[in-house]
């Protein structure tokens, strides 16, 4: 079927804004069928297309549209899985309207195709129809050990296991997954379907993976390779430690950083009553930062029945967040203060957070990553009435593995030093994802996990 108008995408269902700030289930909805052939037959199917050289894995995007368009959906979804291991969770989570979708010729005059609505639409259907990736048909018997079960680790995984090799992924919690498990919420990524099924999809390919396991405590990465017979490891252990402003009352009770709110929600289930994890709620709270992250914790916070806002230091052009994560945060209600600086949280008598002295902020010049630095206002302090305030300020890595690896270097961020292949300053050893540059989103640890694998693999065939 045709698009009625082909310079328009074809709309997305959506809950209700006024349903959906109650309940944790996923906000979109999804192309079915029909919709999406009508989406992917706006595609041009461009020779050399420039939306492949938006996407960081360097999905054959053209091609699996292509199929969607002839309603070829099992086909589409073996062209993807060539590719990349999380479809999707990528279909739902990647910042699509900066990367595959930004240069997509479709939008030099009409709305861009909505390749992310499609990729997400393709891996739902294959879960649905019971549609597997397909298995290498050989091993070669070389070991490769990966720490960490998110982005980064499973996409080295499951790119290893296809060329062959015998891979075990250790991860440090309970549940596979790493950020899609304890960071990213259910409204936007469900995780006994969606984040359960692609881990299942790797270790289908033949990927083992041993949960509780912390490398640094448990064992090193010296001992894997030296006692454990590991040819290779890849660190993908992701950043998980969270970052504060250093302001007065930063210490009160009430105060979280978005890591621990969001792992308390995501991982360890506290928004369900059938779980006895704690967490406390909120009735007026505030989220210090501007990007998914914290716009994740406000939209966690709101559900569970807060009045919330958000403050950023600078305007609403310089969000970082993805721009429909925005639009969802305002649609549910959520109040911005933008330009907003807090100076101090204050504290009851007790150690409970009461409220928040902030500062109104104007744009100043440009600092050196290019953007105007925020300069405050002098005598424009006011004061918010809260009981909770969640730090959302980005997030660097834990130095356990770094500290208990003889070799390994970091650089002053605390971040794995990593060449372009993701090799790191030991031999034998790579990294990638927010180990290597800090927080940064899913699809970005997924392109250096990729890397490293082809990297990995290049190093051990000529050994």
């Amino acid at each position: 079927m045709m698009a009625a108008d082909m310079f328009k995408r074809v709309p997305v269902r959506e809950q209700d804004p006024q349903v959906r700030a109650h309940n944790f289930e996923e906000v979109c909805l999804g192309y079915n069928q029909q919709e999406a052939m009508e989406e992917a037959s706006r595609c041009l199917n461009c020779k050399n297309a420039r939306c492949m050289t938006g996407c960081p894995v360097s999905i054959d995007i053209p091609a699996f549209i292509a199929q969607v368009k002839e309603g070829e959906i099992a086909e589409a979804y073996q062209i993807i899985s060539k590719y990349s291991s999380l479809p999707a969770v990528c279909g739902r989570v990647c910042p699509q309207e900066s990367q595959c979708e930004a240069k997509c010729v479709r939008g030099v005059k009409g709305d861009p195709v909505s390749i992310g609505k499609l990729e997400r639409f393709v891996a739902d259907w294959a879960r649905e129809n019971g549609v597997k990736p397909q298995k290498p048909e050989t091993c070669n018997g070389r070991k490769v050990a990966v720490i960490g079960s998110g982005p980064a680790g499973l996409t080295c995984a499951g790119d290893l296991a296809k060329r062959g090799y015998d891979v075990t992924i250790f991860e440090a919690l309970h549940d596979a997954g790493g950020v899609l498990s304890y960071g990213i919420p259910e409204f936007r990524l469900p995780k006994s379907t969606v984040v359960a099924s692609e881990v299942n999809n790797v270790k289908e390919l033949g990927v083992k993976i041993e949960t509780n396991v912390v490398i640094g405590k448990a064992t090193t990465v010296d001992e894997l390779m030296e006692e454990e017979g590991f040819d290779a490891v890849f660190i993908g252990s992701g950043a998980g430690l969270p970052r504060f402003m250093g302001i007065p009352g930063e210490n009160a009770n009430g105060v979280f950083s978005a890591n621990e709110y969001l792992t308390r929600n995501n991982l360890m289930k506290a928004f369900r009553e059938d779980y006895d994890t704690p967490i406390i709620g909120g009735t007026k709270v505030a989220v210090v930062g501007g990007g998914n992250v914290a716009m994740d914790a406000a939209r966690t916070a709101l559900r569970l029945g807060a009045d919330v806002h958000i403050v950023y230091r600078r305007s609403e052009a310089e969000l970082p967040a993805r721009v429909e994560e925005v639009h969802h945060a305002k649609e549910e209600g959520i109040q911005f203060h933008l330009l907003t600086n807090p100076k101090e949280i204050l504290v009851d008598g007790n150690g409970y957070v009461t409220g928040m002295v902030c500062v109104q902020m104007e744009l100043g010049e440009p600092d050196e990553s290019g953007r105007r630095r925020p300069v405050e206002i002098p005598g424009s302090e006011f004061t918010l009435d809260l009981d909770t305030v969640i730090m959302a300020l980005g997030t660097s890595p834990n130095p356990l593995i770094s500290s208990t690896t003889k070799g390994l270097e970091v650089n002053r961020r605390r971040c794995l030093v990593a060449d372009e292949n993701g090799a790191t300053t030991k031999e034998g050893v790579f990294a990638g994802g927010d180990a290597v540059t800090g927080a940064a989103t899913v699809i970005l640890a997924m392109g250096a996990g990729k890397t490293a694998a082809a990297a990995i693999d290049e190093y051990l065939k000529n050994r």
